[in-house]
C-alpha cells in the first residue's frame, strides 16, 4: 500500500511528536533516524516520519539533507510531504525554514505553501501571523533565551521573509473560521504572486480547514498541529482497511533519564525528579572542559542502576549557558555536550539500560545517532507530543525509549515517563 503521507523532520523529538500525532489519529506510522535505504520495507504503512537533524545545520546542508528524503518518499509514493518544523518556529533570521521550504515547493512544481507551526494542544497559536507560546507573543517567552536559536520576533512573516525568495502572505484566522470556501478563494487573489502563506490557527477546528487545503497539494510546512489536520484529511481521503496498529511491547531491564535540555520545563522536571529518583547533575562547564564527565557519570550510574532508574542531567539555567557560549563559543559548547551525553546514553546501554528517555532536542538527536538507531515503532502517548519508542533490529537488544523536546511533559514527566515504558 502507498504511504498516504509522509513528513521530513528537522529534528529527532520533533519527529517523535508528529509520529505520535499521527499515531493517535489512526495512520499505521512508522519513524525513521536518517533517509531509509529500503524503500520495500513499508508496505502497509500509512505514514512515515524521515527524522533529520538539521534544524541548526547551515542552509546548504538542511536543503539537501531533506531533497534527499524527499526524492525517496517520492519514490515511495508518498501523496503529500511535510516539512516538520518546531511548533516555537526555532529559526533565526540565519535559519533555513524558509530556504527548505522553498527547495521543497520547487522540487514539486507548486504555487503556494502553508507555513504554520500552531499547535493549540500545546498552547502553540498564531494570529494575524504571529506566534503565541500559551497566550504570550513568541519574543516574550522564555524562547527569547533558547541558547541555539534565540526567537526575538514574533512576527512569523517578518521572519520567514528574511530566509525566503518568495512573497510571504497571511490567511487570516477569520478566513480561516469561514471554511474551505473562504480560504480558497483568499489564496486564489494570492496565485499570480506564488508565495509561501503563513496561516492563522488559534484551536483545532482551524487546523482541520488547512490540513484538507494542505492535502490537496505536494508539500505543507508546519508542526503536528498542522500533521494532525493532515492526517484527518488522509483519512477521509483513503482510510486504511485494518486500521492502525502498534507493535509496540513493554521492555524490561534497568531504566535511565538523560537531559540535556536548558527549557525551564526540563529544569523542572530535573528538581521534581530528585524527590523519587538518584539524580546527577554534571557541571557543564566541566563537560566543555573535559574533565571525565563520563566516566563520572557511569560510575554513578553503575552504583544506583540495580536497584532502579537514574537520570543524569546536564541541564543548566539559560544565564549560565549564555556564559558558557561567551567563554567556548555557541556551536562549540553546544557540540560538546551533546558528544558527551550522548557517549554517556552508550554506556548506559553496555551497562544492561533498556529504558531510556532523553529530554532535548538536540541531545535526542545526538543519542540516537551514537546507538545506530535506524527506525522506531511508534506506541501510545506519554506526553501531549511525546509517545513511547521501540526499536527494531537493534544490536544487544531492543530498547524502549521516549524523545522529549525540552517544553514539553509536565513535572512528573521524567520518573512517570520511564515506569510507563515497563
Amino acid at each position: 500500500m502507498t504511504a498516504l503521507l509522509a513528513a521530513i523532520a528537522d529534528d529527532y523529538t520533533g519527529a517523535s511528536d508528529l509520529a505520535n500525532t499521527w499515531r493517535k489519529s489512526g495512520l499505521r506510522t512508522v519513524q525513521t533516524i536518517g533517509v531509509p535505504a529500503d524503500k520495500e520495507a513499508f508496505g502497509g504503512i500509512d505514514a512515515i516520519v524521515v527524522s533529520l537533524k538539521i534544524r541548526s545545520a547551515p542552509v546548504a546542508e538542511a536543503v539537501s539533507g531533506a531533497l534527499a528524503a524527499e526524492a525517496l518518499l517520492r519514490e515511495i509514493g508518498v501523496r503529500h510531504v511535510m516539512y516538520k518544523i518546531c511548533s516555537t518556529f526555532d529559526s533565526t533570521d540565519d535559519g533555513n525554514i524558509g530556504q527548505v521550504t522553498d527547495a521543497l515547493m520547487e522540487r514539486a512544481g507548486q504555487g503556494w505553501v502553508f507555513v504554520t507551526p500552531a499547535f493549540p494542544e500545546t498552547g502553540r497559536t498564531v494570529y494575524k501571523g504571529n506566534l503565541f507560546v500559551n497566550d504570550v507573543p513568541l519574543n516574550e517567552s522564555s524562547l527569547r533565551h533558547h541558547p541555539l536559536n534565540p526567537m526575538r520576533d514574533a512576527n512569523l512573516a517578518r521572519i520567514l521573509a528574511k530566509q525566503s525568495e518568495r512573497p510571504v502572505r497571511i490567511l487570516d484566522v477569520q478566513t480561516v473560521a469561514a471554511g474551505l470556501g473562504a480560504c480558497r478563494e483568499k489564496i486564489q487573489s494570492f496565485s499570480d504572486i506564488r508565495p509561501s502563506i503563513i496561516a492563522d490557527a488559534i484551536d483545532d477546528a482551524h487546523l482541520d480547514v488547512l490540513g484538507r487545503l494542505a492535502f490537496e497539494t505536494a508539500v505543507s510546512t508546519g508542526a503536528s498541529g498542522l500533521g494532525h489536520g493532515l492526517a484527518r484529511a488522509a483519512l477521509e481521503a483513503c482510510r486504511s482497511e485494518d486500521g492502525a496498529t502498534s507493535g509496540f511491547q513493554p521492555v524490561g531491564g534497568r531504566a535511565a533519564a538523560i537531559a540535556g535540555s536548558c527549557s525551564a520545563r526540563t529544569l523542572e522536571q530535573i528538581a521534581v525528579a530528585e524527590k523519587r529518583m538518584p539524580v546527577l547533575r554534571l557541571d557543564p562547564e566541566c563537560i566543555v572542559a573535559g574533565s571525565g564527565a563520563v566516566d563520572e557519570a557511569l560510575a554513578f550510574a553503575r552504583r544506583h542502576l540495580e536497584a532502579g532508574p537514574v537520570l543524569i542531567a546536564a541541564s543548566a539555567s539559560s544565564e549560565a549557558v549564555a556564559a558558557l557560549q561567551q567563554k567556548y563559543g555557541r556551536m562549540e559548547t553546544g557540540h560538546a555536550i551533546e558528544r558527551v551525553l550522548a557517549t554517556i546514553a552508550l554506556g548506559l546501554v553496555n551497562e544492561g539500560v533498556r529504558r531510556l528517555v532523553v529530554a532535548g532536542g538536540e541531545t535526542s538527536g545526538a543519542v540516537v545517532d551514537m546507538l545506530g538507531i535506524r527506525s522506531f515503532e511508534v506506541g501510545e502517548e506519554l506526553a501531549p507530543g511525546v509517545p513511547m519508542l521501540r526499536t527494531f533490529g537493534q544490536p544487544g537488544g531492543d530498547l524502549a525509549m521516549a524523545l522529549k523536546s525540552g517544553n514539553f511533559g509536565g513535572p512528573d514527566f521524567l520518573p512517570e515517563a520511564l515506569s510507563r515504558l515497563a
